[in-house]
């Protein structure tokens, strides 16, 4: 698990970010990203250690690609020089919630939980119910003194309460968001020593598991859509 392996490739292919770099140096990205996987597996034994429902995953299975979808996008890079993956019960689908680690060279790597889409509108209403009928569970979790230590919810959110929610609600301001997430930021310094990192990590992902919980019990026969 040699994190500093992986943060030397994805300076370089932050500073050289076209093809014929990435593939002149594929034997680079193969070691690094073998890293990467090391880590995710050190990270699944430790998180099974409190949330085994994501013990059965393969770490092949959980990352994402380098390549960026650039059709839409001012920047045409081809690459994001960064690691990414996600850690639930099933796999890296974005429903259920569950842990989520990106290591990006510039102090932009973080740790992160919760829903980050919301392009499911579905999903959407389910977590505002939720937050709507048990309003005071919500609030006792977030204000809970070592979750508060290190987190504030996060999210895309509405400028008014949606039809629907009752606009004095005492949750009202939650239920503008369209999707409710945390993120750990680290210092590229923070990566340097495995061991350290990989116990903080593991400790703040233990802290944010109610917060998974409390997002998955609403998503609950939540289906993600077919294409």
């Amino acid at each position: 698990m040699n994190t500093q392996l992986m943060i030397d490739y994805l300076t370089a292919l932050s500073m050289n970010n076209n093809r014929e770099w990435y593939h002149a140096n594929k034997d680079d990205y193969k070691k690094a990203n073998a890293e990467f996987e090391n880590l995710i597996q050190a990270l699944i034994l430790e998180i099974g250690k409190f949330d085994s429902s994501i013990l059965h995953n393969n770490p092949k299975d959980l990352t994402f690609k380098l390549v960026r979808d650039t059709r839409f996008s001012h920047d045409k890079s081809p690459y994001n020089p960064a690691f990414r993956a996600h850690i639930s019960s099933k796999g890296k689908l974005p429903v259920p919630v569950g842990y989520y680690l990106m290591i990006k060279p510039g102090n932009q790597s973080f740790l992160g939980g919760g829903l980050f889409a919301d392009m499911f509108k579905e999903a959407t209403t389910m977590v505002r119910d939720a937050i709507a009928r048990n309003g005071e569970a919500w609030e006792a979790m977030i204000h809970e003194p070592e979750f508060a230590k290190y987190f504030t919810v996060q999210g895309t959110a509405l400028k008014r309460v949606p039809a629907g929610y009752e606009k004095e609600h005492p949750q009202a301001e939650y239920l503008k968001y369209k999707s409710w997430y945390l993120e750990y930021p680290l210092k590229d310094e923070e990566l340097k020593d495995e061991k350290a990192f990989l116990a903080k990590a593991v400790e703040i992902f233990r802290i944010m598991k109610p917060f998974n919980d409390y997002l998955n019990k609403a998503l609950e026969g939540f289906e993600m859509p077919t294409r």
